[in-house]
C-alpha cells in the first residue's frame, strides 16, 4: 500500500521505472499551510473492507487489512492456513488513528462532549493494526504493535522475527502503517520546519542525499510481510522473497528529533544486527537507506555507513524520493523493496539525485534501476526519540 502502488506486482514496476508519488495534497484543504504536498494512496476500500465495518476503522487500520490481506495472498496462503495459534501479528504504526482525533475533536468542542463516537478510542490507538488483522482471520498467536515512530515498521520486522525464532509462531504478518495526510499532521511537520517546501514542484521535492534538500516528504500507505519458519515454508513450495538473518536496534539517547553526530546510534544498530545474523559486514551487498531527505538524516546516515564499512559501503537507495516517508509504515514497506530488489535481481534507485552533495560520497543509485545480484541486503530506519532499527535480508 504505497503512494506508486498497490500490491507487490506494481509497487516493483513503480520502483523500476522511478516512479512519483507525490503530488498536491487532496485529502484536505492546504492552502493555510506552508506545505501541500504529500504522497497519497489511490485505493478503493470497500474493495477490501465492507463499507460499515470500514466506517468503524481509521484510515491507518484500512490500511493494516489491506495489506495484509494482499501479503496472504502474495504467500499463496488462505485464510484457513493462517487461522489459530501458529500465527502471529507484530503490525505498527507511529501515530495511530490521527485522522479520526481530528475528526472526533471537532465534534467535542464545536457540537458536545457526548455527541462523540463511542468508536473513538478503538479506532484511535495504534495497537489496533495488529489486532484487527488477527480479529479478522483467528490469528490466535503471540500479537504485539512496537512503536518506535519512523523505525516502527522495521521494529515490528524484528519483533515477528524473534517470536519465529523463539518457537512461539510459525507464521508472523509483520510490518507497518501510518495514515498522517491530515490537517494536524501535515501542519505538525510543517511548523517544525521538517517537511520540503516545494508545493510548485512536488515531483521533485523528494530528493534524498542531494545538495539541494530541504526536508522530507510525508507519504501514507502500509508494508506488511509474511515472515514464515522456513521448513514450513519450503516444504509447501512457498515462494520465498528472502530470509530474515539479523535485526538490531539502538537508542541515540541524544535528541528528541536530531540524529546523534555521526549517526552513532544508527552504526549500533546496524553493527547488533550484523551480530545477530552472524556475518561480517563485507557481504553486504545494498542497502535501502532511511534516507529521507533531510538535511540532518542524509548526512549522518552516509557517516554511519561509513563508519560500519569505511570505504567499501556498498550501493545505497532511498525509496523514499518515490513514496515519500511514510513514518510508522516505511519500515514495512522498505522490507518489502529490499526483498524484491534481492529476489529479482535488480535494485531500487534514488530519484532526483542531480545534484550531489559533496559530503555525501557514495554510490546512492542515481535515478535508474539497476540490474545486479545480491545475496545479502539491509534495510535501516531511523526515528524521532532516537531509536534505530536495522534488518538483514538475504536472498535465498
Amino acid at each position: 500500500m504505497t503512494p506508486i502502488g498497490v500490491g507487490a506486482e506494481e509497487f516493483l514496476k513503480a520502483q523500476h521505472e522511478a516512479r512519483n508519488g507525490i503530488g498536491p495534497i487532496t485529502r484536505f484543504d492546504a492552502t493555510d499551510l506552508s506545505v501541500q504536498i504529500a504522497g497519497e494512496v489511490e485505493v478503493d476500500v470497500e474493495q477490501y473492507i465492507e463499507r460499515r465495518e470500514a466506517k468503524r476503522l481509521d484510515r491507518f487500520v484500512h490500511f493494516a487489512l489491506i495489506a495484509a490481506e494482499l501479503a496472504m495472498r502474495d504467500a499463496g496462503l488462505t485464510p484457513e492456513e493462517v487461522a489459530g495459534d501458529h500465527t502471529g501479528t507484530s503490525v505498527g504504526s507511529g501515530i495511530g488513528g490521527l485522522e479520526t482525533w481530528e475528526e472526533q475533536s471537532r465534534i467535542r468542542f464545536e457540537r458536545a462532549a457526548m455527541r462523540m463516537s463511542p468508536f473513538f478510542i478503538p479506532m484511535l490507538i495504534a495497537n489496533m493494526a495488529s489486532g484487527h488483522v488477527a480479529m479478522r482471520y483467528g490469528l490466535t498467536g503471540p500479537s504485539s504493535s512496537v512503536v518506535t515512530a519512523c523505525a516502527t515498521g522495521s521494529s515490528n520486522i524484528g519483533e515477528g522475527f524473534g517470536m519465529i525464532q523463539r518457537g512461539e509462531a510459525d507464521i508472523v504478518f509483520a510490518g507497518g502503517t501510518e495514515a498522517p495526510i491530515t490537517p494536524m499532521g501535515i501542519g505538525g511537520f510543517a511548523v517544525m520546519k521538517a517537511l520540503s517546501t516545494r508545493n510548485d514542484s512536488p515531483e521533485t521535492a523528494s530528493r534524498p542525499f542531494t545538495a539541494s534538500r530541504d526536508g522530507f516528504v510525508a507519504g501514507e500507505g502500509a508494508g506488511v510481510l509474511v515472515l514464515e519458519e522456513y521448513e514450513r515454508a519450503k516444504a509447501r513450495g512457498a515462494r520465498i522473497y528472502a530470509e530474515v538473518i539479523g535485526f538490531g536496534s539502538s537508542a541515540d539517547a541524544h535528541h528528541i528529533t536530531a540524529p546523534a553526530p555521526g549517526g552513532r546510534g544508527a552504526v549500533r544498530a546496524i553493527e547488533d544486527a550484523l551480530r545477530s545474523a552472524g556475518i561480517d559486514a563485507s557481504e553486504v551487498g545494498y542497502i535501502n537507506a532511511h534516507g529521507t531527505s533531510t538535511p540532518a538524516n542524509d548526512l549522518n546516515e552516509t557517516l554511519a555507513f561509513k563508519a560500519v564499512w569505511g570505504d567499501a559501503v556498498p550501493p545505497v537507495s532511498s525509496t523514499k524520493s518515490m513514496t515519500g516517508h511514510t513514518l510508522g509504515a516505511a519500515g514495512g514497506i522498505e522490507g518489502i523493496a529490499t526483498v524484491q530488489a534481492l529476489y529479482h535481481c535488480v535494485l531500487p534507485p534514488t530519484r532526483n539525485y542531480h545534484d550531489p552533495d559533496p559530503e555525501l560520497d557514495l554510490d546512492y543509485i542515481p535515478n535508474e534501476a539497476r540490474e545486479a545480484k545480491v545475496d545479502v541486503a539491509l534495510s535501516t530506519n531511523f526515528a524521532f526519540g532516537g531509536q534505530n532499527a536495522a534488518v538483514l535480508f538475504k536472498r535465498v
